[in-house]
């Protein structure tokens, strides 16, 4: 799937109107099959961003098109199936704690099923391999048939990102998928995404804490800071001087920061590098 956003601006609901967003003119192209890590400081907006992506969030500002398209000028049933082509996995799964680990991963093909089947497939999995597989690439395999709440955070965070590989979705959106997992585990889990990924040609956009996985395993790394896009470039072309701005201080004003895309100046600290 293919994703444009061009001068995005996203506010909260229930936030004043003229309250700075949480997203503020953020322009991305990500082409279909591309993977994408999403990195910055904690509020910087990386969850905001997948979210607004998956249609989750009404832009305030700017437009959003997936395959070309304005999910946001669709009827309400093409929206619905529009959805049933995006999978986001929270940072935290909303997994049902007394379900079975084999009814949550197949869970994540609900959005693209009747109403009819989904309340069969709850009360029945329908295709038993199809999870010990997905769970099997995440060392999960043994787990097939246990109930959620006897899961640990890492394992309940694995059960989340199994779910992608059963979904039918063309687009990944995956926030924070390695925050509960020890470094191993972690290696083998964004490994996992982005093999299954590019085997499927699904677009994978993952929101990361860890800098150091995001360059060594994605070809194009997003910075966020402040609601808007610090830079976007070939891993290859990310340097330590750009990580030390994007991860410095927000009370820190570096020379050169522009206004505010409101026309004002830039709050205080809200504005570090080169935004664009």
């Amino acid at each position: 799937m293919k994703i444009s956003l061009r001068d995005l601006a996203v506010r909260h609901a229930g936030g004043p109107r003229t309250a700075i967003g949480a997203l503020r003119s953020i322009s991305l192209e990500v082409d279909a099959g591309e993977a994408v890590a999403v990195i910055g400081p904690s509020g910087a907006g990386k969850t905001t961003l997948l979210e607004a992506i998956a249609c989750a969030h009404r832009p305030a500002a700017g437009r959003i098109a997936l395959d070309g398209c304005d999910p946001w000028r669709l009827a309400a049933r093409e929206l619905r199936r529009l959805r049933a082509r995006l999978f986001l996995a929270p940072q935290a799964p909303p997994l049902p704690p007394r379900q079975r680990v084999v009814t949550s991963v197949l869970a994540g093909r609900l959005p693209a099923m009747g109403l009819a089947r989904s309340l069969r497939s709850l009360l029945a999995p329908d295709d038993v391999p199809a999870a010990f597989a997905a769970l099997e690439r995440f060392g999960l395999g043994d787990k097939l048939f246990e109930r959620v709440d006897r899961l640990s955070s890492g394992e309940r965070q694995r059960v989340g990102l199994a779910r992608a590989l059963v979904s039918p979705a063309t687009l990944w959106l995956v926030d924070e998928p390695l925050s509960a997992l020890d470094p191993t585990r972690a290696r083998d889990a964004a490994a996992v995404l982005l093999e299954r990924a590019g085997e499927r040609r699904i677009t994978l956009i993952v929101s990361l804490h860890q800098v150091d996985m995001a360059l060594d395993r994605f070809p194009r790394i997003v910075g966020l800071r402040a609601g808007r896009v610090a830079f976007d470039l070939p891993v290859a072309e990310v340097t330590k001087a750009l990580l030390d701005a994007l991860y410095a201080p927000l009370d820190l004003e570096l020379p050169g920061a522009p206004a505010d895309a409101s026309g004002g100046e830039a709050p205080s600290g809200r504005v570090a590098i080169g935004f664009r």
